[in-house]
C-alpha cells in the first residue's frame, strides 16, 4: 500500500489491524450522519459506511490514499451513496417501466403472468451480475446513456464501458436463455448491443 500524505499513514503499520479498528470507531458516527444526509435512510448509511471500511480491508494492499484518511472515507462514503441513490432511481425506473407495460396489457392476463415471472427473473440475472456490469447496464438500457456519457459518470474509459456492457449482455443471454423470445418482443432492446 502507497500512502503519500503523511497524516494518512496511521493504517500504514504493521498493526494494520489495531490502526483499521480504531479508524472505524473514530469515523464511523460522523461517516454514518454524513451518509444518512444523502440517503436520508440509517440503515442504508450504516450499510454504506461498513461497506466503505470493507473494500478499505479488502484492498489494503492496493490502496494509495493522497489525502487524510479522513477526507478520503467521507468522499468515498459519499461517492457510495451516491452509487445507492443512482441504483435505486433506476430500480425504480424499471418498475414503473414494468407496470407501464403491464397496465398497457390488462387485456391479457397471461401476459401480465409472463411479464411478472420475467421481471422476477430479470431482476435475479441483474442481480446476480458483478456491481459494476449491472451499474452500466442499468445506465446504458434503463437511463438511455450512450457509451461515454456512461464513461464519464463513473470515472471510466468508453473501452470499459464497452466490454463491461458485452459481459452484461453475454451473462444475461445465458442467464435469460428460456425468456428470449419473449424479450425480444416485449422488450427488444434490452439484451441487444
Amino acid at each position: 500500500m502507497e500512502i503519500s500524505h503523511p497524516q494518512s499513514n496511521a493504517l500504514l503499520t504493521s498493526d494494520w489491524k489495531n490502526n483499521f479498528e480504531s479508524a472505524f470507531k473514530t469515523h464511523f458516527k460522523g461517516l454514518h450522519a454524513y451518509a444518512f444526509t444523502v440517503v436520508k435512510d440509517s440503515t442504508i448509511a450504516e450499510e454504506i459506511v461498513q461497506q466503505t471500511f470493507f473494500k478499505i480491508w479488502e484492498k489494503k494492499d492496493q490502496l494509495n490514499i493522497d489525502t487524510s484518511l479522513t477526507a478520503y472515507l467521507y468522499k468515498t462514503v459519499y461517492n457510495h451513496s451516491l452509487n445507492h441513490l443512482k441504483h435505486e432511481k433506476v430500480k425504480q425506473a424499471y418498475q414503473a417501466h414494468t407496470v407501464h407495460h403491464m397496465k398497457n396489457n390488462t387485456d391479457n392476463a397471461e401476459k401480465k403472468v409472463l411479464l411478472t415471472e420475467l421481471q422476477q427473473k430479470i431482476s435475479v440475472a441483474l442481480s446476480e451480475l458483478p456491481e459494476q456490469c449491472r451499474t452500466i447496464f442499468q445506465m446504458s438500457r434503463f437511463e438511455e446513456l450512450k457509451y461515454s456519457e456512461i464513461a464519464q459518470r463513473l470515472g471510466i474509459s468508453p473501452k470499459t464501458v464497452e466490454n463491461q456492457m458485452g459481459k452484461a449482455l453475454k451473462l444475461l443471454r445465458v442467464k435469460l436463455v428460456d425468456y428470449l423470445p419473449i424479450i425480444l418482443i416485449i422488450l427488444p432492446n434490452l439484451l441487444i448491443q
